[in-house]
């Protein structure tokens, strides 16, 4: 066999393996794909992305590109035993935090064509469909993986990292004996996409509902143009192939529509799990998206997982790749990915079950109780619940250790005016670790620096909707260290502070030029 040599192998080409090829390959590193598929998977699995994503998708220069295949999502409210409004789920409000609609639904086929469209641009990617990864072994300097080829032919592929983005059954997590740990979640649901007509759109919603009914708890989805979603759970006993054939389906939809109210794109049998992995780094191997984490679907997180995955590991792998951190801050930059991201999967998972019990419960007396607590807690009055409150922080990893209510979540991406032109903040301050002053901040402080920091002063760019003043007002800061995935290392009050901070940044990473006040 014929062996080829990279910086990072990735194995699985969907959104995660996708995105984890275009940020490496846009670092210059040599990344190579294999995917036993020979096109993008023509039905669409997730349906919905956040504020969070579009701000990778930006990164990846594809923002624009993507725009047209996604739709803000629609609120979506929860209706109890009796057909009683018990909950409403919606956007926080603008002006918007990340400079994107904050909640969006998405066709997936169309999406990931922008992506891999993306990656084909870059030279130093190469991407191989209809290969099939037969076996995995590293050693101390290395990874191995033995390839099944398109044309039959088997070859090595060399490379100093390999990244498992291959599902939920995934090969790697496997072979290497990575377990999972469950969450306690498993249950049979039918998920019915449809391609309704101007005849069915009438018969429907304005909004995404959820039936939290005894009998059946089920979800409707609005998505893109006529495609809607109907996520519906099974009974015991009830045959889950046999409820998937179109003549069964459409007898479950007909409290809505009819076969000739529209088409069905998709429907198929699930079982909805909650599961983890135990560790996400074995070596030289990281797992990510499906290969690490699944979730039950009642929030839409899915999808935004995986490429929360690919975003963390990819500039932690590029750092070390191309040795901006070395020696033990290179291993422990490393080990921060499964730290991070396993906390932050396992309490969101917690967060999405919550929200699944309330649609999900069986017993009509339980029930009852339930829509009777949830009006109680609101007085009756229901208000609305920004979806993006129920995402978790950061709470362990590479964190500053001044504990903070701002740090290890987002920082708001403003838009701000340069030159004359409006733009938003990465577009100006580009994707790297930045230093974010506020405008309470003199524009010529001396707090330090270190080489690749980017220094981005509110005073001397004027933000144009108020988003960053509003965050640091919140925080009582006046500068926070902002890395480059968005995520806050921490905040200082002071100037003084944020020397210090720079100071405790660059010994954590290792940075050879110290911060000089």
């Amino acid at each position: 066999m014929s062996e080829l040599v990279y910086d990072v192998a990735i194995v699985g080409y969907g959104p995660a393996g996708q995105v984890a090829a275009g940020l490496l390959g846009q670092k210059g590193l040599r990344v190579h794909v294999c995917e036993r598929l020979q096109d993008v998977y023509q039905i669409p699995r997730a349906i919905a992305l956040d504020h969070e994503i579009m701000r990778v998708f930006q990164q990846l220069g594809v923002a624009e590109a993507v725009q047209p295949y996604c739709e803000p999502f629609t609120n979506s409210e929860y209706f109890g035993v009796d057909g009683q409004l018990i909950r409403r789920m919606t956007m926080v409000a603008p002006p918007y935090p990340q400079g994107y609609t904050p909640s969006m639904v998405f066709t997936q086929p169309a999406v990931e064509r922008v992506l891999r469209a993306r990656v084909a641009e870059l030279p130093n990617v190469t991407v191989e469909l209809g290969a099939t990864l037969q076996g995995i072994e590293q050693d101390a300097n290395g990874v191995s993986l033995a390839i099944d080829t398109a044309n039959g032919e088997r070859k090595a592929v060399r490379a100093r990292y390999a990244i498992a983005c291959d599902g939920g059954s995934s090969t790697v997590r496997t072979q290497l004996d990575m377990p999972l740990e469950d969450l306690d979640f498993d249950e049979p649901w039918l998920v019915v996409d449809v391609l309704v007509n101007d005849q069915g759109l009438a018969k429907l919603p304005p909004v995404s509902v959820q039936y939290c009914e005894p009998e059946r708890p089920c979800t409707l989805v609005i998505g893109p143009k006529n495609h809607r979603r109907w996520e519906i759970s099974l009974k015991p006993g009830e045959d889950p192939g046999a409820v998937a054939t179109d003549a069964e389906t459409w007898k479950l939809l007909s409290r809505w529509l009819t076969p000739a109210d529209g088409t069905l794109w998709r429907q198929a049998s699930y079982r909805f799990h909650a599961l983890v992995a135990a560790q996400w780094r074995k070596g030289r191997v990281f797992l990510a998206g499906d290969a690490a984490h699944m979730q039950p679907p009642f929030l839409g997180q899915g999808m935004c997982q995986g490429i929360r995955d690919a975003a963390n590991l990819s500039w932690k792998l590029a750092a070390v790749l191309q040795g901006e951190v070395g020696g033990t801050a290179a291993e422990a930059l490393l080990d921060s990915y499964g730290t991070e991201r396993k906390a932050h999967v396992r309490e969101l998972t917690s967060r999405i079950k919550g929200v699944g019990a309330v649609i999900c419960e069986r017993d009509p007396a339980k029930a009852r109780a339930r829509d009777a607590q949830l009006l109680a807690d609101c007085a009756g009055v229901v208000r609305d619940t920004p979806r993006q409150d129920i995402l978790p922080r950061l709470e362990h990893g590479l964190l500053s250790g001044r504990e903070s209510a701002a740090r290890g979540g987002l920082f708001p991406q403003p838009w701000l005016q340069q030159g004359g032109k409006r733009s938003r903040m990465d577009e100006v301050a580009g994707h790297g670790w930045r230093l974010v002053l506020s405008a309470d901040a003199a524009a010529d402080a001396e707090v330090g620096a270190w080489s690749g920091l980017a220094r981005v002063s509110l005073q001397a760019l004027a933000e144009t909707e108020g988003v960053a003043a509003d965050w640091f007002q919140r925080h009582a800061c006046v500068a926070a260290l902002v890395r480059p995935d968005n995520y806050v290392y921490g905040v200082a009050a002071t100037a003084q502070d944020t020397t210090a901070l720079l100071e405790e940044a660059a010994i954590a990473l290792g940075v050879t030029a110290a911060c000089e006040a």
